[in-house]
């Protein structure tokens, strides 16, 4: 009883109101003066307490020859019927809210620090994402983050993903289209990039939990050239991959500058 009048209050119910249904659930229909027995509410509070659950959709009054007596409202119903209310009340917040809103600023870029936070933007990108998934990330960051890649690829969201350790073999965490090409430093640290929907986007570096930092930003020019990188490296690895040793037949310019990625990538095994 005493956990579903805690759960009852955080939906917004006073704690009479939550003892006073829950005690109809039990025993109904009940007079008030035998529901302020049963809950323990005090007589002088029980008929307000019940005008409020009356006005919530709680509880249902039923006159009969020997008073008012009352019944709860089956808690399936009562649910949904508080599910409505608040989805109500949340889309005119948000109307309200957004009619408050500034004129559009410049895009800010936000600083994060430390490694769970540098994981949580990067979850609430995933989580926001509804057309398309960019990402280029390491082993940890891809078992760290891959529940939000499995939630948003069952949301019908393409992702493109970039194993920064060219794993011989896909872990759990990679998702979609997947490459695998050691590209980024690796001496001293990792890197995380993802883009949403081609239009946000997380970067950090990651030297552990306390050195790990980051940005988060809208801004145009920093999430393009941010999806440029990861579109860019994954063409230009492929392209050296495919080439192979015709590397050698090209003008020595393009050879030296195409050799020089060829000597950082880790071939994934077939």
């Amino acid at each position: 009883m005493d956990d579903a009048v805690e759960r009852l209050q955080q939906l917004g119910f006073s704690e009479y109101e939550a003892r006073a249904y829950v005690a109809l659930l039990q025993a109904s229909p009940l007079t008030g003066y035998e529901l302020a027995k049963r809950s323990g509410i005090p007589r002088p509070n029980i008929y307000e307490v019940l005008q409020r659950l009356e006005e919530r959709g709680a509880v249902l009054r039923v006159e009969t020859p020997e008073g008012a007596r009352y019944t709860p409202v089956p808690p399936k119903e009562l649910l949904r019927r508080l599910d409505h209310r608040f989805e109500e009340a949340l889309a005119a917040a948000q109307k309200a809210l957004e009619a408050l809103a500034p004129s559009p600023q410049p895009e800010p870029v936000w600083n994060l620090s430390g490694y769970p936070t540098l994981l949580d933007h990067t979850r609430a990108l995933l989580e926001g994402a509804t057309r398309t998934i960019w990402i280029a990330l390491w082993p940890p960051e891809a078992q760290a983050l891959a529940t939000s890649l499995a939630h948003a690829e069952s949301r019908g969201v393409r992702i493109t993903t970039l194993c920064l350790a060219a794993c011989a073999t896909a872990c759990e965490g990679c998702r979609g289209q997947l490459y695998r090409y050691r590209i980024a430093p690796t001496a001293a640290a990792r890197w995380l990039i993802l883009v949403s929907d081609e239009a946000e986007a997380v970067a950090g570096e990651i030297q552990g939990e306390a050195a790990a930092r980051g940005i988060r930003t809208r801004q145009p020019m920093l999430v393009d050239l941010l999806l440029d990188y990861i579109r860019h490296s994954i063409a230009l690895a492929t392209a050296v991959e495919e080439l192979g040793n015709g590397i050698r037949a090209l003008g020595p310019r393009t050879r030296k500058l195409l050799m020089a990625v060829r000597g950082r990538l880790a071939r994934k095994e077939a």
